[in-house]
């Protein structure tokens, strides 16, 4: 593997780690140590993932327009000052600003990250060795690592409390800028054109508004596990530490099975993956739906439906997320992709907040089991549901188009 795609991977390892044992455990701390309302909680989560999803397409646009390098190291400092808020906490106000500081930190450097992995992919792949769609799985997969490191390293850290969390966690992304100061490649010089970091071939092309639109679930059924999933744990009569082993089934799904489930995907074909991918994660929701009425099992079943949830919902997002990663150089017809790799995430992050200042008092209902605990998970169902039905009509157009 050559050296500078080993060094991106390792640097997605190090940023997942980060992130993944601090922010997993931030909505225990504001249920239970800060005791704010579910509605209130959604806001906060909502808007830390619009902040970074829904700002990734201006992060594209200013790598496509200052380099990669520049916004990786930028984005690094600014998640730094960020944890710090976090850590200062206490209050509703500091712990905003973390949180929308975190995400803006992401919002720059992982469209970069992007960028130069798409790069990294395209020499692969005309070389005739691995393919732009599965470097994207292996960093998907090199994530996921962190992402199995960092909830255990949260987990053990619980103990000194939550604020101590989030500074360690600005250790780690100090160590990462410091690494990369060193090591990642500078950019190569050349002048800026014109329609670098610009907007108008993205607005202008419909088919990719519309194919954007029906990815935009991705993002917010991925934010369930954030949201959605600890109050299903605590109807299940679970805990905060229930919570770190939910992300480890996760994570070690992906690391085990993404690459194969890329290339099966890859094999069938986006017009057939795709859609499936999102009908996955709609059946995800359902399930939960089914049992939220009913009193929790006992001991060692109660967690089932939460477990069953969190497995479907991976499989899900395996399949679409590299598939969608990949095809966005094809939207892009040999333009800098920064800022269409910013609008798939953009959009996402409307999703996100939208649907989370919605879906946080509705979830409230899912705490203690009902006839009305149900309605939260129909309405999740339905979002992946729709993207579905969506997502067929768009890759049939795309394909047209491409033959």
């Amino acid at each position: 593997m050559p050296a500078n795609s080993l060094l991106l991977l390792s640097n997605q390892l190090v940023f997942n780690l980060g992130f993944y044992m601090v922010v997993p455990f931030l909505a225990v701390y504001l249920r239970e140590d800060m005791a704010l309302a579910g509605s209130a909680i959604g806001l906060v989560l909502g808007l830390r993932t619009f902040s970074q999803q829904g700002l990734f397409v201006f992060g594209g646009a200013l790598s496509d327009r200052l380099g990669p390098r520049r916004l990786i190291l930028l984005g690094c400092v600014v998640r730094v000052a960020g944890y710090a808020f976090l850590g200062l906490g206490g209050h509703i106000a500091t712990i905003l600003i973390g949180a929308c500081l975190t995400g803006v930190g992401g919002a720059l450097f992982s469209p970069a990250l992007s960028t130069l992995i798409a790069k990294v992919g395209e020499t692969s792949e005309k070389a005739g060795k691995r393919s732009r769609a599965q470097y994207f799985a292996l960093l998907g997969v090199w994530g996921e690592l962190g992402a199995v490191l960092g909830p255990v390293a949260g987990a053990l850290l619980l103990g000194v409390g939550f604020q101590a969390m989030a500074f360690i966690g600005a250790g780690v992304f100090v160590c990462a800028f410091f690494v990369l100061l060193a090591f990642l490649p500078r950019d190569e010089a050349h002048p800026v054109r014109h329609e670098q970091g610009s907007f108008a071939p993205v607005l202008g092309d419909r088919l990719f508004l519309a194919f954007i639109l029906a990815h935009g679930a991705y993002l917010f059924c991925y934010n369930q596990l954030y949201l959605a999933l600890p109050i299903e744990i605590a109807r299940s009569g679970g805990g905060e530490r229930d919570l770190a082993p939910m992300f480890m089934i996760a994570s070690v799904l992906v690391i085990t099975l993404q690459l194969p489930i890329t290339r099966l995907a890859r094999h069938v074909g986006v017009q057939v993956s795709m859609p499936f991918g999102f009908a996955l994660m709609a059946v995800a929701f359902a399930i939960v739906a089914v049992f939220a009425p009913l009193m929790p099992a006992t001991a060692p079943w109660s967690l089932a439906p939460a477990i069953i949830m969190v497995v479907i919902l991976s499989l899900g997002q395996m399949i679409v997320r590299p598939l969608a990663m990949d095809l966005v150089p094809t939207f892009a017809a040999g333009r800098p992709t920064g800022v269409y790799y910013g609008a798939l995430a953009s959009v996402g992050g409307v999703f996100v907040l939208v649907g989370n200042v919605v879906l946080g008092p509705l979830l409230d209902w899912a705490l203690i089991p009902s006839t009305r605990a149900s309605v939260p998970w129909i309405v999740l169902a339905l979002v992946p549901a729709i993207s579905a039905f969506a997502m067929l009509a768009v890759t049939r157009r795309l394909t047209s188009h491409k033959s």
